[in-house]
């Protein structure tokens, strides 16, 4: 078990308790606005380019990908590197492909932005299934690494400890996204990006400082320190160098760049922008904090194998995910005062990246609920809007409690097949489904219920019977051996399927609802694509 020195540990609960109490005051100040459907959903769009670009940044920067990051990169190197370029790749293909229309066709949610074009109770409904899938999945992981991790920052052990930690964490998951609502949810992922873009810096200068700001010297020592030698920086460390290894690295590379940006917790901030050019600016200012961190997740990743060792990060968690906090004490080992300071600054970071990533996480999941199932698939548009904000605080608890629950059963599990799935979801069906409805004009309603239904069951599938579920002793399920799907993840087949079936659904559709649906398309593209404010839906 990994030990950390006592009074940083103090400082730290010291720490956590203020950003608590501090970030619960400004919810509920927040919520005192947030009274309204397009306060709650969207904050009125009052955001202003920079703090939006900063709460979109803070939104996608989640805690898996801060500390599963850092770990894969210190315990395979050139592989790690390759997946946290693929991270800020994937913001920028957002940026330049989808941001703008998808402000321009959406409102509140991603069945905003679908709905826009095939109007209809099944795509709203699915839509909303869809977003459960995607994003429940990612909650449930960093709830039950988040347990872990501020148990053992704040120097507790025991698993009642960490189910107790997990109820806390979930709770104010909860009380952030059902209480401040977008407002709320945007003020917390702004302090969590200035906090964590400050502790990592600190944390690579201090890297780079102990190497003389040399990085032959740095990668040196890193190759020395993975027991691997060259290797470290050759490509296949993460899943061998054969013809299945290779495949792997590139399925997981193209699911990344593909599936992390169009997730429904990142696209719901393309609705909080006024404008076309807001948009741009904020997604501009949010690629920049992006690709700043990711350089910096890379140093910290090779100083922790350079310092530390490959050995001891895998001993302290065999993805790797304590490697920050562990680099955070060994650049800074034996200097009293300022190592405190540096391990607590870090370890606010992440508390603080855990804490608001499953807020707006929860706030996604509660919108689609309350907006996409309930009051425009159910309900058909019927619901008051009083009666829809109620829902969608209820949805919180619905979607929160649950999760919690779920957490705290699976908190011991391996759980990368759910971080998996989300991106997998994300890659496979959310984006053929926005790139076909936003760009092409001839797709229909047919097709695009085909590419949300039949990718999801295509990933659920193959991600099943992978290696992932079963048959490793990282698998979901260990004691047991059912794969047959030889990758880690699905992308590789389930992307071209997704577009695939996107396209066998609308050659099925009859001519005449082809035609017909490409005219409405033909009648709202200016607006979608030209950067036209919005009407009221």
């Amino acid at each position: 078990m990994n030990t950390f020195d006592s009074s940083a540990q103090t400082l730290s609960l010291v720490i956590f308790s203020a950003v608590v109490s501090v970030s619960l005051l400004m919810c509920i100040m927040a919520s005192a606005e947030s009274e309204d459907l397009g306060d709650f959903y969207t904050g009125y769009r009052s955001l202003s380019p920079v703090r939006n670009g900063l709460a979109i940044a803070g939104d996608y920067v989640s805690g898996a990908t801060i500390l599963n990051t850092i770990g894969i990169v210190a315990l395979t190197g050139y592989d790690g590197l390759t997946l946290a370029l693929s991270t800020a790749l994937s913001l920028l293909l957002l940026m330049f492909l989808l941001a703008e229309p998808l402000r321009n066709a959406g409102k509140f949610t991603m069945g905003d932005a679908l709905a826009r074009r095939f109007p209809s109770r099944q795509v709203r409904i699915v839509t909303s299934v869809i977003t459960l899938l995607a994003v429940v999945p990612m909650i449930v992981v960093q709830l039950a690494g988040a347990g872990h991790l501020v148990a053992l920052i704040l120097g507790f052990s025991g698993e009642g400890v960490r189910t107790g930690c997990i109820t806390v964490l979930g709770l104010l998951m909860i009380a952030y996204a059902t209480i401040g609502g977008m407002k709320g949810t945007a003020l917390i992922q702004i302090i969590k990006i200035v906090v964590l873009t400050g502790a990592v810096t600190i944390v690579a200068f201090l890297v780079m400082d102990r190497v003389g700001w040399s990085p032959v010297e740095l990668l040196d020592r890193a190759k020395r320190g993975s027991g691997a030698g060259m290797a470290f920086l050759s490509s296949g460390l993460q899943f061998g160098t054969d013809t299945t290894g290779r495949l792997d690295t590139i399925s997981g590379m193209l699911t990344v760049v593909i599936g992390a940006a169009v997730l429904p917790h990142v696209t719901m901030r393309m609705y909080t922008a006024k404008s076309a050019p807001d948009i741009r600016r904020a997604m501009s200012w949010a690629s920049a904090v992006v690709i700043y961190i990711v350089l910096l997740i890379a140093v910290i990743g090779i100083g922790a194998t350079a310092f530390i060792g490959s050995r001891k990060i895998g001993a302290g968690s065999p993805q790797g995910s304590l490697a920050i906090l562990q680099i955070g004490q060994a650049v800074v080992e034996g200097s009293g005062t300022f190592s405190t300071l540096v391990f607590s600054a870090v370890a606010t970071a992440v508390f603080l990246t855990l804490l608001s990533s499953v807020a707006g996480m929860t706030l996604a999941c509660a919108s689609s609920l309350a907006h996409d199932l309930f009051a425009q698939g159910l309900r058909d548009g019927t619901v008051s809007r009083s009666r829809e904000m109620v829902t969608a605080r209820l949805a919180g608890l619905g979607v929160g409690l649950p999760a919690v629950a779920l957490a705290i059963v699976v908190q011991d599990w391996a759980l990368q097949a759910l971080i998996t799935l989300s991106f997998c979801i994300g890659a496979s069906v959310i984006s053929p489904a926005l790139v076909y409805s936003l760009f092409w004009r001839r797709y229909t309603r047919t097709g695009l219920l085909t590419t949300l239904i039949g990718g999801s069951a295509c990933v659920l599938v193959l991600l099943t019977f992978s290696t992932v579920t079963s048959g490793g002793p990282n698998a979901l399920i260990p004691g047991q051996d059912f794969s047959w799907f030889p990758l880690h993840t699905t992308g590789l087949v389930s992307i071209p399927v997704g577009f695939f079936l996107g396209w066998l659904g609308t050659q099925l559709s009859d001519r005449r609802t082809r035609q017909r649906e490409q005219q409405q398309f033909e009648a709202i593209e200016p607006r979608i694509l030209a950067g036209a404010d919005t009407p009221p839906m």
